[in-house]
């Protein structure tokens, strides 16, 4: 086979550090824009970026060309080092090290999107934590709770 042909839609997932409330207006629409602009430039083609207050949600299209882990690190990289220049108040902006990325099937792009441009609604209700264990739960991944929130 000559060509080599990828089709792998990633849903990623990270917090702030300490899952700290720090993603406001007027920054979290430019970053969420800025980060979406990071994974465009890897060639790894955002469909959406959305979040909350404490973390953010990214589905695109994982590059051949590039290790999910290195896609991670530059997009946790880029935009940290970018948001701190935004406001001094935004100083001790920090991700944390950790992050969630999972499978999405073809079919269920567009849940996956509806259910990113929802955050904030959906957050009235469930806190982070809680969202991020319903993933674990989901995709069946083996966990201990104490190294999931350091």
């Amino acid at each position: 086979m000559g060509q080599s042909l990828v089709q792998n839609y990633v849903h990623i997932v990270f917090s702030t550090k300490n899952r700290e409330a720090l993603i406001h207006p007027p920054y979290e629409q430019e970053l969420h824009a800025y980060l979406g602009g990071v994974s465009n430039e890897l060639e790894c083609p955002v469909l959406i970026v959305g979040g909350y207050t404490d973390h953010v949600h990214i589905l695109c299209l994982l590059s051949k060309k590039i290790a999910l882990m290195t896609l991670i690190k530059k997009l946790k990289a880029n935009s940290s080092k970018w948001i701190k220049a935004k406001d001094i108040s935004l100083a001790n902006f920090f991700w944390q090290d950790g992050y969630g990325a999972f499978s999405v099937n073809p079919s269920q792009v567009e849940v996956v999107i509806n259910y990113i441009k929802n955050q904030h609604e959906h957050h009235r209700k469930k806190d982070f934590k809680t969202e991020y264990r319903a993933f674990l739960k989901k995709y069946k991944i083996a966990y201990k709770e104490e190294y999931v929130w350091d």
